[in-house]
């Protein structure tokens, strides 16, 4: 079995990751040959899809073709790819040309009445200002008050691009669904934390939430992937505030940092199940069993310190290998070669209460500081 993922960024190292987990052979296509993914996947090629240009020249035979790309013009001509080869595609278009839009998820969810933060200017300040085809942390900006909203958008007749909604504050958290129209399987809710410009550095299960705002997360995910006729998989995000889920954002593309965490709570592999959907074999059910606790979070270290970030740390360095038992965490995807004084790595810390994931990362903190820099740049707690 070879998949191939197109993309070699973020998206592309939790596929690769997870594909080998699954046991199957993995190739990637990016135009950058510098990927991150490159040091974990079994072959590469470099390639730019163009809709002039849509087959990779020399290409071995793939049984599956897995976007983790968020350009349209590529998805494009992936699709077109999977079509002239006869190769089968795990994608939605539909479903993410309607999810990559801000607006048009925002509009789909007052048509379902669902919950969701207000839009401006019906809403006080502070405000969320974002773009509207952006994901994750991307061009995310908070905003105090009138004065200082004015001054960053003096042409209010020019924000079509952009989504305005109330700031809602409180823990976020994430759940996946997979399947087809009357088939959906959703997956285990993980909990989220954010850095200081809003991107995800940690991710963490089994989930905080009550059984109660579980039940009520799932029933949205599946009314959504049921209104918008979903075949593939879905990410779905909110937040709790005042006692209240808010749905943020879905995605309707192979996420990133939760379906590792996942893998290592529940044993579920989300590309296992996403090809089996898409190869028409029978897809295993994600039965409630029993969840490991899990911290999956992105560290930079440098002479002067480590600190714990967002994930967009793990894209600027590279190439990134996979490494069992590493500074005494269960397994890291890190860029670190001894030597190296500038370094990065997604840590996986496992055991089986919390205490013991805690003690665990404490300890494996210690001696990366110890080893290679000064100090901690965030306390632990």
């Amino acid at each position: 079995m070879l998949i191939a993922v197109v993309g070699g960024k973020l998206q592309g190292v939790e596929a690769v990751y997870l594909a080998q987990k699954a046991g199957w052979a993995t190739l990637v296509i990016d135009k950058n040959p510098d990927a991150p993914a490159i040091g974990l996947c079994d072959r590469f090629l470099k390639f730019n899809f163009t809709l002039d240009h849509p087959v990779p020249p020399d290409c071995p035979r793939v049984d599956l073709i897995l976007p983790a790309v968020e350009d349209t013009a590529v998805l494009t001509a992936v699709k077109a790819w999977a079509e002239i080869k006869n190769i089968p595609l795990a994608f939605d278009p539909t479903a993410y040309s309607l999810s990559c839009s801000k607006l048009k998820s925002d509009a789909l969810f007052k048509r379902m009445n669902l919950p969701a933060p207000r839009p401006w200017p019906g809403c006080s300040f502070p405000v969320v200002v974002k773009p509207d085809l952006a994901s994750g942390s991307r061009g995310v900006e908070i905003v105090s008050d009138f004065e200082s909203f004015s001054s960053k958008f003096p042409n209010l007749q020019h924000m079509d691009h952009l989504v305005v909604q109330e700031y809602v504050d409180g823990p976020s958290y994430s759940i996946e669904i997979i399947g087809s129209p009357g088939k959906y399987q959703t997956l285990q809710v993980t909990d989220l934390g954010m850095d200081d410009i809003h991107d995800c550095k940690r991710v963490a299960a089994p989930t905080q939430l009550s059984s109660h705002d579980i039940c009520r997360f799932e029933e949205m995910a599946v009314a959504i992937a049921e209104e918008i006729h979903l075949t593939g998989i879905m990410d779905v995000e909110v937040v709790l505030n005042k006692n209240q889920l808010k749905l943020l954002e879905i995605d309707a593309r192979f996420p990133s940092q939760t379906p590792m965490c996942v893998y290592w709570s529940t044993g579920i592999n989300m590309v296992e199940m996403i090809g089996s959907l898409f190869l028409n074999r029978k897809v295993k059910e994600s039965a409630k069993r029993y969840e490991r606790y899990v911290v999956v979070e992105h560290i930079q270290v440098s002479g002067s310190g480590m600190e714990i970030l967002g994930e967009h740390i793990m894209a600027q360095d590279g190439p990134l290998t996979r490494h069992p038992d590493f500074f005494g965490a269960d397994e890291a995807i890190t860029s670190f070669v001894p030597g190296k004084s500038h370094w990065v790595a997604t840590m996986v810390f496992v055991g089986n209460t919390q205490a013991e994931v805690n003690a665990k990362r404490e300890k494996s903190y210690s001696q990366i500081i110890e080893a290679t820099c000064a100090g901690l740049k965030e306390p632990l707690h």
